[in-house]
């Protein structure tokens, strides 16, 4: 009889900022302004990367997928919290809530994996500095892309198959800006079990990728000279940058227990790793690469010089 009273949910509505109806339209001028200059930094990077020749190493090769995942994913969140924003609230159907998860989840996951690949770049490029060209050919650059972007594939498979193959309840009022994990889970009629061990192997991966860290914490302190070492850990820092904020606010976003857990929280830590982080990166990787500088002085440059003749 209890199954027989659910209603099947073929829409769900993205409540967003509801709860703040006078500051919707200074979010809405902040996440465009945000949008635009996440787009504007990431496609930048990647231009930069591909026009100037001196960039063509392996580590910005794997540095131009991350621009590209970030302006991908970042594409899939911000359009639609700027339509919830404009509306109060967005009605969004069962089949483009989950393919807005598949393809958020795809980007999120190929990241993870990417930037488990580029401290792996690191580690190569530290410890063994002249076997360093032979170890990360453009072949194993590609072979170490794809992988990531098939284990990211395979992980957005199994995650929103997990998800979506759970039945929802009456209540389809989803107190969050985009489909995503813990608000979809809330909605759920019975037993999430499943769903959270899916969360718990993509932790192994989160896990798994900080180890790789770990390895090039090491390999900097192996370093003997303190020059050495300070000159070292300056090709790293950005990296580690970068790993530290993705990855701590995903593990304080999935990995935390349900009782310590909180709608305003999950909406605060979702709103900076779908932003923030997005239109951080290309600052973090720029302000402190003396060639990323070197090669937007060089582009500007001839930019310039074009427009006076």
């Amino acid at each position: 009889m209890a199954k027989n009273n659910l209603t099947t949910v073929t829409e769900f509505i993205l409540m967003g900022f509801t709860d703040y109806p006078k500051l919707e339209i200074p979010l809405f001028v902040m996440f465009l302004s945000f949008y635009l200059v996440t787009l504007l930094g990431n496609v930048g990077m990647i231009i930069l990367i591909q026009v100037d020749v001196q960039l063509h190493t392996p580590m910005y090769f794997f540095l131009s997928h991350l621009s590209l995942l970030d302006a991908c994913y970042i594409s899939v969140i911000i359009p639609q919290i700027l339509v919830t924003l404009a509306k109060g609230k967005m009605v969004i159907s069962y089949g483009q809530c989950a393919a807005q998860f598949f393809f958020f989840t795809i980007c999120a996951a190929t990241e993870c994996f990417l930037l488990a690949v580029m401290a792996y770049d690191r580690y190569v490029a530290i410890s063994k500095p002249l076997l360093y060209t032979v170890a990360i050919n453009p072949r194993i650059c590609w072979s170490l892309v794809v992988v990531a972007y098939v284990c990211g594939m395979l992980g957005a498979i199994l995650r929103t198959t997990c998800t979506f193959t759970l039945p929802f309840c009456d209540n389809n009022q989803i107190s969050f800006f985009f489909c995503d994990l813990p608000p979809l889970l809330k909605l759920a009629c019975n037993d999430t079990t499943s769903t959270e061990i899916v969360i718990v192997f993509f932790g192994n991966f989160v896990i798994l990728a900080n180890a790789l860290v770990i390895l090039i914490s090491k390999a900097i302190w192996r370093v003997k000279s303190s020059g050495g070492r300070t000159k070292t850990f300056s090709t790293c820092a950005s990296h580690l940058t970068a790993v530290a904020l993705f990855f701590g606010t995903l593990i304080f976003m999935y990995l935390r227990s349900g009782s310590g857990k909180s709608p305003e929280e999950d909406k605060v830590v979702s709103v900076f790793y779908t932003v923030f982080i997005p239109m951080l990166n290309p600052l973090i990787y720029s302000l402190r690469n003396k060639d990323v500088k070197v090669a937007f002085r060089k582009v500007t440059g001839r930019f310039q010089g074009s427009k006076s003749m």
